[in-house]
């Protein structure tokens, strides 16, 4: 049977009643961090950019803006939503032979959810199959080396959770991912040199093809098949040959995805975030800044040549450049002690302070540190050498959020209060959290919507 088939075999099977209550909390968890993380993007130039054009493109339809209290159809929703949740590169990540963000299934599913009347449980069940097959396929090949988009996973993920909720059957599903995979593969140049606005809408615009392609789908429409396996298919064109076995999925004697995936403390792309903690500890035995001679960040593999191989990295000329730069994260936390939304303001962007010390910073791979990821972490290691000559250093495998150290729910409420401020009120922020840990008896999601609305 084609892989597309047993994919959409499997999506359509994911029941609510089956899914164990460790599973279910998770999804929760990270509906509630991944929508804390959408709100607290309403205001951002990009997400204003991108929300004016999709109610220029549609106003009116079946799923929710959120925020703003409108509606669009739901692929364009599934945009500007998905948008505005990954635009701080605070959501989760999974890390395996190719990394992703599977958090980001969740503006389909919300969207599509919305439009289609559909109940919590049917949320949660249709995010917890997406987070599933989008982790099993990063399990299965790297796209990244390749030169493709880790997002061409999304493709699938998203278009089999968008049939899950619309009810398709298998046939239609598989029909789905065909349509999605053969006409929207997205290049890796998204994540290479200087970034752009586009690396946070990258997802956004996989899912929104996803969610049309399972609206066709719906009606009948047919799609290029095998879509992996063919002549000219994903496997010869993308990733190369891989097997998955979808009998080994979550519900099916396995362990679900969603339980392995990775929350985020310091809002920057995951590879850094133990290099954050190993340079605020570093910082601790430091006189001041100007204390600092030189620094260097030993890092693996994925943090070197994603994070610390261009150029570009010792000045970032965007927002999306810098949340993916080693020496710009190092730099600043040694600098101010701290990394927020606000560690890429313009402004910090443009300081020569921070610039002349990025100068200082050096970044190297250590093969010891390659060796442990991703299975014990994503090493990284920080020393400083002082004007004295001193040296201190600092090594951090496992960083908080990760599986081994995971975030608990009070920290987890704290980042949405915190990411929430001055979009909603405090007392509707708490109230939205209280039907968020709550999903599965939520009957009308219009009512997690609502709460959502950003205060004038």
């Amino acid at each position: 049977m084609d892989l597309a088939r047993r994919l959409a075999e499997y999506a359509v099977s994911v029941k609510y009643r089956a899914i164990d209550a460790g599973t279910g909390k998770e999804m929760k968890a990270r509906v509630v961090d991944a929508l804390g993380c959408a709100i607290g993007a309403y205001c951002e130039k990009p997400i204003a950019m991108a929300r004016r054009a999709v109610l220029g493109l549609r106003s009116g339809g079946g799923s929710s803006v959120i925020g703003t209290g409108k509606r669009t159809s739901p692929d364009l929703a599934t945009f500007v939503n998905g948008f505005m949740l990954r635009y701080f590169d605070y959501n989760d990540t999974y890390l395996s032979k190719e990394p992703a963000h599977p958090s980001d299934n969740i503006a389909p599913c919300l969207a599509v959810a919305e439009a289609e009347g559909s109940t919590g449980k049917e949320l949660i069940s249709a995010a917890v199959a997406a987070y599933e097959i989008q982790c099993r396929l990063c399990d299965a090949a790297d796209l990244r080396h390749r030169g493709w988009d880790h997002v061409n996973y999304g493709l699938v993920s998203s278009s089999l959770a968008a049939s899950k909720l619309m009810g398709l059957d298998a046939g239609r599903a598989e029909q789905a991912v065909n349509i999605a995979v053969n006409s929207h593969l997205a290049m890796r140049q998204v994540r290479a040199g200087e970034l752009s606005m586009w690396k946070g809408a990258s997802f956004a615009n996989a899912a929104r093809n996803g969610v049309f392609a399972a609206f066709l789908a719906r009606d009948g429409v047919t799609g290029p098949s095998p879509v992996f396996e063919g002549e000219m298919g994903f496997f010869k064109q993308v990733s190369g040959p891989f097997d998955l076995d979808t009998g080994g999925f979550g519900g099916r004697g396995g362990r679900y995805k969603v339980r392995e995936t990775y929350v985020k403390y310091w809002p920057a792309e995951y590879h850094a975030q133990s290099a954050i903690w190993a340079a605020l500890a570093v910082r601790e035995g430091l006189k001041g800044p100007g204390d600092v001679e030189s620094v260097l960040v030993e890092t693996h593999e994925a943090g070197y040549s994603i994070l610390g191989k261009d150029p570009e990295k010792w000045r970032p000329a965007t927002k999306e450049t810098a949340d993916h730069s080693l020496p710009y994260m190092v730099g600043m936390a040694l600098l101010e002690g701290k990394i927020d939304n606000g560690t890429y303001s313009e402004r910090k962007l443009r300081s020569e302070r921070a610039l002349r010390f990025l100068q200082k910073v050096k970044v190297e791979e250590d093969p010891a540190l390659t060796a442990l990821y991703p299975a014990r972490g994503m090493a990284n290691r920080v020393t400083v050498v002082t004007k004295s000559g001193a040296t201190l250093s600092k090594e951090v495998d496992v960083p908080r959020g990760h599986p081994l150290d995971p975030m608990g729910k009070e920290e987890l409420e704290q980042k949405f209060l915190a990411l929430t401020a001055g979009k909603l009120p405090t007392g509707r922020a708490k109230e939205l959290l209280g039907l968020l840990w709550n999903l599965e008896r939520v009957e009308d999601l219009g009512e997690v919507v609502s709460l959502m609305r950003v205060s004038a």
